[in-house]
């Protein structure tokens, strides 16, 4: 099994990983690979906010694309949170473009800016919009490199403006996928594609919190909080991994307490084919929801079994501890997951379809109600969508938004759910689908769990880019969200190896 790089889930999403390893074997009926390069990159800089007596130690990750027709050009999903400081629940949601360039021997530059929505912990982040232009000199060490950075992070209407010296890791890789116009020829399995996802977990859970903690207002901190989200696990050798992992409040009172977290752990088969046991430990930016995290780093660990369903699907049952150092938040916690094997290095090697995945970047917007009898106002946010088809039509998707525009900075939302695409014939094709997750913060009155039903149409421009428009209805199942949803969107078409 293997794990995602950073990014999504984003999204998500976006989750993110790296592509790696064996090439499809080559054979007549096997379609071209294409192998861009990519670039997972971490970096940690100390951000003054507003009028904060203490900078804001920011995490950020982002996971870049080399551009074809642009020399040194890429671009990809980013996300950035608090880790330190005093505004633990911030977080920052978008896309990133970056040029690379040697400047002699393994001294290069890298310039680039993210821009996206973001918000929590209580920052004056005016209408959410963020933008972070940067310049790194890096020193390259083959497949990787490390270096400093000058950055700028300002926000629409807000009172951040402040330029810093961070310092920086990038990791090379490739993307490895079947260009579009060649999804529907055989090919033969031979390893990770695309984002290189060994396996990825939908997960529901409970925190069972000690009596007597209190929230950021001196409110009791609920005992009982419910979490949804979703892991992405790339292994390393036959016991380890290492993975990504986004969570999110469903229910609990805490609505709008998210978590990102990178993770690593190692498991071993008890019952041949049939049980696993493991253990795994996370560190990451947790926050938000009136939940106390200090700064925003948060501690995790667990052991877990998974009982194998199929050949590519098993349940997994974990127990374990979270704590937040610098806050007042801790809790006991037992979860289950759906496991679902991706495209792993040990494949079959059984001819096959490449399974179709769209990635897509797009906007929506919403009336929302506000807390404390603000009335409504419209919200626009930053989606970030991830589709993979298990059909010619029929697809699972996972997507993630943070408001940009529409003073709810810091409301952001993550979901799970599928959908159907119907060609119409020629360019053209329409589609539905329902989602479900949780959503909060910016004082929008729609925490906690959510469910959207969508319906959109879409025309494809080339085999690998459409541009879609849709309709949508969003229900909170905590709140006075009750909302009709407009979205446009941008999405990209790439085949991956078709599961194990």
């Amino acid at each position: 099994m293997r794990i995602l790089a950073p990014a999504l889930l984003a999204t998500l999403a976006c989750a993110t990983g790296t592509a790696a390893a064996q090439d499809l074997t080559a054979a007549p009926t096997t379609p071209s690979l294409a192998t861009p390069s990519s670039h997972f990159r971490v970096g940690f800089e100390r951000v003054r906010f507003g009028d904060d007596a203490k900078r804001v130690g920011l995490v950020g990750t982002s996971y870049l694309i080399d551009v074809a027709e642009l020399p040194g050009v890429a671009v990809g999903p980013a996300v950035y949170g608090a880790v330190s400081g005093s505004r633990g629940g911030f977080f920052a949601l978008g896309g990133e473009a970056a040029w690379r360039h040697r400047l002699i021997g393994p001294v290069g530059t890298e310039i680039g800016v993210f821009a996206g929505g973001g918000g929590g912990g209580g920052a004056p982040a005016g209408s959410g919009f963020m933008l972070r232009p940067h310049a790194d000199l890096v020193w390259d060490l083959g497949g990787a490199a490390v270096g400093v950075s000058v950055s700028r992070v300002s926000f629409s209407g807000g009172r951040i403006g402040s330029t810093q010296l961070g310092l920086v890791l990038n990791t090379n890789s490739d993307f490895r996928f079947v260009p579009a116009e060649r999804i529907g020829e055989t090919a033969i399995g031979g390893g990770r594609a695309g984002f290189g996802f060994d396996r990825v977990q939908f997960v529901g859970g409970v925190y069972r919190t000690p009596a007597g903690k209190t929230l950021v207002d001196g409110a009791a901190l609920p005992r009982t909080i419910s979490i949804v989200g979703m892991r992405a696990e790339q292994s390393l050798g036959s016991h380890a991994f290492w993975g990504l992992e986004a969570n999110r409040a469903g229910r609990g009172g805490v609505g709008g307490y998210a978590e990102f977290l990178g993770a690593t752990g190692v498991e071993t088969e008890v019952v041949r084919d049939t049980l696993t046991v493991g253990g795994r430990v996370g560190l990451g930016m947790a926050g938000g929801g009136g939940v106390s995290t200090g700064g925003g780093f948060l501690a995790k660990a667990g052991v877990y079994a998974i009982a194998r369903l199929g050949n590519d699907l098993g349940l997994a049952l974990e127990g374990g501890y979270a704590r937040a150092p610098n806050g007042n938040f801790r809790a006991v916690q037992a979860s289950a997951a759906l496991v679902w094997a991706l495209d792993g290095p040990e494949r079959s090697g059984r001819p096959a379809q490449p399974s179709r995945t769209d990635f897509s970047v797009g906007a929506e917007r919403f009336q929302a109600p506000r807390t404390l009898g603000a009335g409504e106002r419209a919200v626009s946010a930053v989606v970030l969508k991830l589709d993979r088809y298990l059909s010619p039509n029929f697809y699972v998707s996972g997507r993630a938004s943070s408001a940009a525009a529409g003073d709810a900075s810091g409301y952001a939302g993550a979901a799970l759910g599928a959908g159907w695409m119907q060609p119409l014939g020629g360019r053209f094709h329409v589609g539905a689908e329902l989602l479900a997750g949780a959503a909060g913060g910016g004082g929008v009155d729609g925490r906690g769990l959510l469910v959207q039903p969508r319906v959109y149409a879409g025309v494809q421009l080339t085999p690998t880019i459409a541009v879609r428009a849709g309709v949508a209805h969003v229900k909170s199942l905590d709140g006075r969200l009750n909302s009709n949803v407009a979205d446009v969107s941008v999405g990209f078409t790439y085949g991956v190896s078709a599961g194990r």
